[in-house]
């Protein structure tokens, strides 16, 4: 019998958890949704105990009950970065979780401002919360819940630069705090276990952004992957290291292969708070929509991450006029990511040759559509929208000694179907898109 393992990802808006065999094949499925506070657009945070803890576990057991009691190997968490939150001496948290994007990742409200990076404006603010007697991330209360071990892998922790090197913490900067080390996880090199979970090897975790790489069915050069999240995530691939301004470049999970771009609020973050606003027209009712009469978003409702890196930019609807219906306004949103995805595949300089889409947003024709027809590529669509869940499945393999490494990880990655650009839509786009670039780019 396949050994199975188990991902679970924790993500802005949910804990999704998937269950696979060897061969990559999903046998089951968990999803909790949880909230993200955001009243005011300096804010971005969780509840820990709801999000981190109670929905990580909840996931796990909806999953373990999924495969009818086959022995699972390993596990891991995989979450999005940085994040932290507060806990008591019994591992208990009594703050806030914080956020990516969060103002006060800038020292915004703390009693000195950030030397560096979000982690240490978090960690600023929150050491000065009552009750604080350490400080951890999502992957370390998840972790600590699963198998009691509050620890966090070496990516995770290079994450939290300049706080930490990926290898251990910086004391000089935690003196400032006023922390010392052993007030935060403990770091894992690789994909060593930790611990157990109901005989499962717990991994001190990952990344979301480097499990959905890893199980992504794409990878070389030309491809374009595109993690469609809360946070919308386009990454050009190529076989050299540029640098270019606005933009990230990092080794990707193939190796030899570069990804350069970057991560916007224009996914999800921004799709489902329009849809809030205007309601949810069906897929039918927004693909049966003309090409050439649609508004245009500024995709901004939080600020821009990359390439603007402007937290103070907030969103805009511009043309709108009497005809245009909810259905209209919402596929525009879809537009709008779509426009984000070319405008960062235009500033790398490097030739696209087809979009792969991983992500929840996947599960959305209309996005799809809207996404090939703003750039003029076809779009692959990864056969699981789970992404990150399963690429943190395949890391514990590697736990579990069934995998030497992450190497042959891609080959889970399947495609479920293509969608082409519309040869009368993409026309129409061309000029909303010159119209976004002007907004923008003011």
């Amino acid at each position: 019998m396949d050994e199975m393992t188990v991902g679970i990802d924790i993500g802005t808006t949910s804990v999704k958890a998937v269950a696979a065999d060897a061969g990559g094949t999903v046998l089951a499925r968990a999803r909790i949704p949880h909230r993200v506070v955001s009243t005011d657009p300096g804010q971005f945070e969780h509840d820990p105990q709801a999000a981190w803890i109670d929905g990580v576990l909840s996931a796990w057991e909806q999953v373990e009950a999924g495969i009818a009691g086959r022995p699972v190997a390993a596990v891991t968490v995989s979450a999005m970065v940085p994040s932290m939150c507060g806990v008591d001496s019994a591992g208990t948290p009594v703050t806030v979780g914080l956020l990516y994007g969060d103002a006060r990742g800038r020292g915004v409200g703390s009693k000195a401002e950030a030397t560096g990076g979000e982690a240490d404006g978090f960690a600023r603010w929150l050491a000065g919360c009552d009750g604080v007697e350490a400080l951890w991330p999502a992957q370390a209360a998840a972790n600590r819940a699963l198998c009691g071990v509050a620890a966090i892998d070496s990516s995770t922790a290079m994450a939290m630069t300049p706080i930490s090197d990926g290898q251990g913490w910086a004391p000089e900067l935690l003196d400032e705090i006023g922390m010392t080390s052993e007030q935060f996880p403990a770091i894992s090199p690789g994909a060593a276990a930790i611990g157990e979970r109901d005989g499962a090897l717990v991994s001190a975790g990952t990344i979301d952004v480097l499990g959905e790489q890893l199980v992504a069915p794409c990878g070389d050069v030309g491809d374009v992957l595109v993690m469609c999240g809360t946070t919308l995530l386009p990454w050009v691939m190529t076989d050299e290291w540029i640098e270019v301004q606005g933009l990230w470049t990092f080794p990707s999970a193939r190796a030899g292969i570069m990804a350069v771009g970057g991560a916007s609020n224009a996914g999800g973050l921004f799709v489902d708070r329009v849809r809030a606003l205007v309601g949810d027209p069906a897929s039918e009712d927004l693909l049966a929509l003309g090409g050439d009469d649609l508004p245009v978003w500024l995709p901004y409702p939080r600020g821009e991450r990359t390439p603007l890196h402007d937290p103070d930019r907030r969103a805009e609807l511009l043309d709108v006029h009497v005809g245009h219906t909810s259905a209209h306004v919402l596929m525009a949103a879809y537009e709008a990511a779509g426009f984000v995805v070319r405008h960062h595949i235009e500033l790398s300089g490097l030739d696209a040759s087809r979009i792969v889409a991983v992500g929840g947003g996947t599960q959305s024709p209309a996005w799809m559509q809207a996404l090939a027809d703003t750039t003029g590529l076809a779009v692959d669509v990864s056969a699981e929208p789970y992404s990150a869940a399963l690429g943190a499945a395949y890391h514990s393999r590697v736990t579990a000694g069934l995998e030497a490494d992450t190497s042959q990880a891609r080959r889970w990655g399947r495609v479920s179907h293509r969608v082409e650009p519309r040869a009368g839509h993409t026309a129409g786009a061309e000029g909303r898109y010159r119209r976004f670039r002007e907004g923008t780019d003011r």
